[in-house]
C-alpha cells in the first residue's frame, strides 16, 4: 500500500511540476499585496482540486461514451505528456505558453496546476491503483503545492532562479520517461487485445 501510494504521489508530483510553476506565479502576482496573493492561492487551489476530482469521477464515463479504451488513452495521454515534457526541456515551460487571461484563478488553477499532464496521470492511476490511493496522493500533492505557493517568494529566493530551472528540467525529464512508459504499455496492451480478439 505504501509503495503504491509513493508511486501515485511521485507521478502526480512530476506531472504537477509545482517547483517549475513557482517563478511563474511570483511573476504573475508581483504587483499584488501579500493578502491578495494568499487569497489567489487559496481560491485557485480549491478550483484546481475541484476540476481534478470532477475529471477523476467522470473521466471513465466520458471514455465509455466516446468508445475510448484504456490503451487508447495511454497512447494518446503518453503522447501529450511527452510533448509537454519536450516543450519544458527544449524551451520555455509549457505551462507558460498555456497561461492566458488575467492574473488569478484562470491561469493558476487551470492549466498551471490542474493541466493535461495531471488529468492524464490521474485517469491512468485510477485504472492501475484505484480511487483511494489516487485521491490520497492527489490531496497530499495539492496540499504541498498550496504550502509552497503560499511561501513562493521565500523558496525562490532560497534556491534561486537557476535552482528552480534545474528542478523543473529534471521533473520534465522524468515526465518524458513516464510518457514513453505509458505509450509502450498502451501499444503492448493494444497488440495483446488484437491478438486475443
Amino acid at each position: 500500500m505504501l509503495q503504491e501510494f509513493a508511486l501515485a504521489f511521485i507521478g502526480i508530483f512530476v506531472a504537477l511540476d509545482i517547483i517549475g510553476t513557482l517563478p511563474l506565479y511570483v511573476g504573475m502576482t508581483r504587483a499584488m499585496k501579500p493578502t491578495e496573493r494568499k487569497q489567489v492561492v487559496n481560491v485557485s487551489m480549491w478550483v484546481a482540486l475541484a476540476v481534478a476530482l470532477v475529471f477523476l469521477v467522470l473521466g471513465e464515463k466520458i471514455f465509455a461514451y466516446l468508445g475510448i479504451t484504456l490503451f487508447d488513452f495511454k497512447i494518446a495521454g503518453g503522447l501529450v505528456l511527452l510533448l509537454i515534457s519536450l516543450a519544458d526541456l527544449l524551451g520555455q515551460p509549457e505551462s507558460a505558453h498555456r497561461a492566458s487571461g488575467s492574473t488569478g484563478v484562470v491561469p493558476l488553477a487551470v492549466p498551471l496546476i490542474t493541466g493535461p499532464g495531471v488529468l492524464t496521470t490521474l485517469i491512468l492511476q485510477v485504472k492501475t491503483l484505484g480511487y483511494p490511493i489516487t485521491i490520497a496522493a492527489l490531496l497530499v500533492n495539492y496540499l504541498l503545492a498550496w504550502g509552497l505557493l503560499r511561501r513562493s517568494e521565500s523558496i525562490t529566493r532560497l534556491i534561486g532562479k537557476d535552482g528552480t530551472v534545474v528542478i523543473s528540467k529534471i521533473a520534465a525529464l522524468l515526465l518524458a520517461a513516464i510518457a514513453v512508459s505509458m505509450m509502450r504499455g498502451g501499444i503492448f496492451e493494444a497488440l495483446h487485445a488484437f491478438k486475443s480478439g
